[in-house]
């Protein structure tokens, strides 16, 4: 069953008031719900948000999707922040460290190319260049690595 925090919306005409509340995905916006975790009162200046934070978390940490709007709602009353430090890594920042971890991506010092007349065999002379292949491959497996984690972290 795909849970979902979102707005149930609850008031008299033209004056709404929301219970947020974990509901299945499947049912209808004012229909059935598992758990009241708080209210929403939009239209009192400020906006009033009453809601449980150790419920909501105990939903996101079991996998409940918020919709935009609870999130924002979640962002105010720091529930959200509270999940996002808890939550584990996600998959491609563990790959990241593991493609980090095996090739060792510290910057490495190159020695000077020595002259080709010092080298005394054909690949001799062919090794500097090899090295210096081997470590853009890794600068680009590590900006390929960043590029993954900038990319989850803007999802």
């Amino acid at each position: 069953m795909a849970v979902k925090l979102r707005l149930m919306r609850m008031g008299k005409k033209k004056q709404p008031t929301y219970r947020i509340v974990a509901a299945d995905s499947h049912s209808p916006r004012d229909g059935r719900f598992i758990e009241i975790l708080g209210t929403y009162a939009p239209r009192s200046e400020p906006s009033l948000i009453t809601l449980d934070n150790a419920k909501a978390l105990g939903w996101l940490e079991r996998g409940a999707q918020p919709t935009d709007t609870v999130r924002r709602l979640l962002e105010i009353s720091g529930a959200w922040g509270e999940y996002a430090e808890r939550r584990p890594e996600s998959k491609s920042v563990r790959q990241a460290a593991a493609l980090t971890a095996r090739h060792q991506l510290t910057p490495t010092k190159t020695a000077a190319p020595a002259p080709a007349a010092a080298a005394a065999s054909p690949a001799d002379a062919a090794a500097p260049a090899a090295a210096e292949s081997a470590e853009d491959a890794v600068q680009e497996a590590a900006a390929e690595a960043e590029a993954a984690i900038a990319d989850e972290d803007e999802a």
